[in-house]
């Protein structure tokens, strides 16, 4: 390993201007809300009563230099790749043998969502666990997210992304290393498997998009049920997904220029996707709800976050062919897509981990971090 930075990599550290705060507390100042929705529910989105609630703690009482700080503890840089800026965290472990593992968020996450697993992961020892299970983590922001650069032109595929990956790996001197991720993050970790990069040794993902081939046929109970579960998600929950993939630069507008409308458009796939029981406070706190919606807000990245759909979407949430490096997968009970076992193992010759969680949902990490962190453990156990 070396001992110093390479040139191509700068340190980096976030210092939001404070006039960027007192403009966001502006635009909060004269909101102009909607009329309240004709239900008692949240199936015409977020309820107008519980939009004033995160807005009002979002205008008095969140502290934006606390996140900013939090992170800033962090070992933070930056290093361009394939001509775009990336920024990430790198946290060596303690432990010489440590396995080197890159971790990807997705949409509406960010670098935010692996803040609790950090320690953990890296100190395993320091966290009740063994310090034969310590990694060395990299934990970078996809294109055109958090403070990322945004790419100015089309051509960021998945490919184009996981690629990018195994550069940065090679970069900070790791010939060996794992991957993991979830939502696009574990689109991006499929892809990389695919490319089998020299040094991947295995990818561990907790939204298993595999699928079998189509005609669907022979399906067994359980397969049929996901089957029509997938029909439910993309009449009643897929059209987010629809904007994003076919007007992301339209979106654009609208998010770029209202807090409340960014907000709105992230806090409500928290409640939708979380296993929270239909509150996401009894998960996750304003704070961390917040903290989440401010890496989308503060770097103005809506449009460009969207443009990831727009480059990928179609096809990126489906695996038919055979993976070829070892996989793990982690099957949290309220997650978009629960892959029955048999179809990932037709998709997935090395097989080394599968397990089906009693709790947790779509944001694995920032939900349920112990259990996250022992599915990682005894998934790439298999091949330290």
């Amino acid at each position: 390993m070396p001992n110093k930075l390479q040139p191509s990599i700068t340190p980096f550290r976030i210092n939001v201007a404070d006039e960027e705060i007192s403009d966001l507390h502006a635009r909060l100042d004269r909101i102009r809300w909607p009329e309240r929705e004709t239900v008692s529910d949240w199936s015409q989105g977020v309820p107008l009563a519980e939009m004033r609630k995160l807005a009002d703690y979002w205008r008095h009482s969140y502290d934006w230099r606390r996140c900013e700080a939090t992170l800033n503890r962090y070992p933070q840089f930056k290093t361009t790749l394939d001509g775009l800026e990336f920024h990430f965290l790198h946290i060596r472990s303690s432990n010489e043998n440590a396995l080197p593992l890159i971790l990807t968020h997705g949409w509406p996450g960010s670098i935010i969502e692996f803040l609790k697993v950090i320690g953990p992961l890296s100190e395993p020892q320091d966290f009740g666990g063994d310090a034969r299970d310590a990694f060395h983590l990299v934990v970078p922001a996809l294109p055109g997210y958090g403070f990322s650069g945004k790419p100015s032109e089309s051509g960021w595929s998945l490919a184009r992304i996981a690629a990018s990956w195994d550069t940065l790996m090679k970069r900070l001197g790791y010939r060996e290393y794992v991957a993991q991720g979830g939502d696009w993050g574990s689109a991006v970790t499929h892809t990389l498997a695919r490319l089998k990069p020299e040094g991947l040794k295995a990818i561990h993902t907790n939204l298993p998009v595999v699928m079998p081939p189509p005609p669907y046929e022979n399906l067994n109970a359980e397969e049929t049920a996901m089957l029509a579960a997938m029909g439910h998600y993309q009449r009643w929950e897929a059209g987010y997904s629809t904007q994003q993939m076919s007007r992301p630069q339209t979106l654009g507008y609208a998010l770029a220029d209202s807090p409340i409308g960014q907000a709105a458009w992230i806090f409500e796939k928290f409640r939708a996707w979380a296993d929270c029981d239909g509150n996401p406070l009894n998960i996750l706190s304003y704070d961390e709800l917040l903290d989440s919606i401010m890496m989308y807000w503060l770097p103005n990245c809506g449009a460009s976050s969207a443009q990831l759909y727009w480059e990928s979407f179609e096809n990126a949430f489906v695996v038919t062919e055979p993976v070829p490096v070892p996989c793990g997968y982690s099957v949290f009970p309220r997650e978009i897509y629960q892959a029955p076992r048999r179809w990932a193992e037709r998709c997935s010759p090395e097989l080394i981990h599968w397990n089906e969680l009693d709790k947790g949902g779509h944001f694995a990490a920032f939900e349920q971090p112990g259990l996250f962190v022992n599915e990682l453990r005894n998934c790439f156990g298999k091949i330290r």
